[in-house]
């Protein structure tokens, strides 16, 4: 017996009668994190990760709410239900289910780069593997974490040095948190555009420690202009909220995409900085063979490449059609602004990129 099955409404768990981030109006829900594509509006209950429930109260309003913390299980219907760190953002979790002795996890999305603002990546070892495959091509391959902020520092300081804002657009649930802690906040103030300060808050209030972030309301002397980090979401760009900048500013595209040679130029931005909150390719392949599972169900992203190369490496592989990756989804808002679907490979990348 199958212990997940795609159905119109979700991904949905037959013997213990609920779906896991299903996209149609359910009556029990198990989300594996708050971004808008895995959870939504109008359930009529809810069961996420513990560390997640602050973030999905911000994002959904009142809700009929359960939580567990990592590693607890509770039995529904005879089926063993518990959450495991998946390193996508605050509360991302794998969601884990046994029955009579069957193990699937359903990943939602992860990532296995460290990251200060969530709980790390857990491996999990179970009998079939539900993965996401946002970045599921070889051409993408993540530099350190570390480097990366180091790039986006010294972007900051040579821009302050004379006299202008760095404008960052990145995500408000997740990328927008991630900058924020990682940045060397000493080079100036942080301002941030209010869809990312609410989950600030909400971050905060989890126990997450942030540098002090500003709205632009707060700004109180407009000098913090020239110097400061401005964090935005990608719809931020143009929209009248870039107005207090002036004209001489310098802005920049925070995404796993920036790893595409042309994205920057289509996002028409001065710089591209690459940081997903997204498994790369070899992240991704680490992720599965730690389960040790021999069946792998891939979702959202190149589905079928990833199912493709999961099959010549051996595995029992096939996919779920998902209503996941849309345009509410965290990377996939940048899709949308600079390199299209993420089904379809990108213009620019190579032949050989794909295995």
């Amino acid at each position: 017996m199958d212990l997940v099955v795609s159905r119109p409404e979700g991904l949905y768990c037959p013997p213990g009668d609920f779906y896991i981030d299903p996209w149609r109006k359910v009556d029990r829900a198990v989300i594996t994190h708050a971004h808008a594509d895995h959870a939504r509006y109008g359930h009529n209950h809810y069961l996420c990760a513990e560390a997640g429930a602050q973030v999905l109260r911000t994002r959904l309003g009142n809700i009929t709410l359960e939580t567990l913390p990592y590693g607890v299980v509770v039995e529904h219907r005879g089926v063993r239900i518990s959450f495991h760190p998946a390193g996508h953002v605050l509360g991302s979790a794998q969601v884990r289910l046994e029955y009579q002795g069957e193990i699937w996890v359903a990943s939602g999305d992860y990532k296995v780069q460290p990251d200060a603002t969530c709980t790390p990546f857990e491996p999990v070892k179970c009998h079939t593997f539900i993965t996401e495959s946002t970045f599921g091509l070889p051409v993408y391959r993540w530099r350190p974490q570390a480097d990366v902020f180091a790039d986006i520092n010294t972007w900051w300081a040579a821009n302050a040095a004379q006299g202008k804002a760095s404008v960052l657009y990145g995500y408000s649930f997740g990328k927008a948190q991630r900058i924020v802690a990682g940045v060397d906040s000493s080079i100036g103030p942080i301002v941030c555009h209010s869809a990312a300060q609410a989950l600030n808050t909400a971050y905060r209030e989890s126990g997450i420690a942030l540098p002090p972030t500003l709205l632009v309301s707060e700004v109180t002397d407009k000098a913090i202009y020239k110097t400061c980090l401005a964090i935005a979401p990608p719809a931020a760009q143009g929209a009248s909220w870039m107005k207090r900048f002036g004209s001489d500013y310098s802005d920049a595209l925070a995404s796993g995409w920036m790893q595409l040679r042309g994205a920057r130029r289509r996002g028409n931005v001065d710089r591209g900085f690459v940081l997903s909150d997204h498994a790369d390719w070899p992240g991704l392949m680490k992720a599965i063979g730690a389960t040790g599972a021999e069946n792998v169900i891939v979702t959202h992203g190149y589905v079928p490449v990833m199912v493709r190369w999961l099959q010549e490496q051996g595995l029992n592989a096939r996919a779920f059609q998902t209503e996941y990756g849309g345009d509410q989804g965290a990377e996939e808002e940048v899709v949308e602004t600079v390199t299209g679907s993420p089904n379809e490979p990108d213009e620019n990348t190579a032949p050989g990129d794909a295995p």
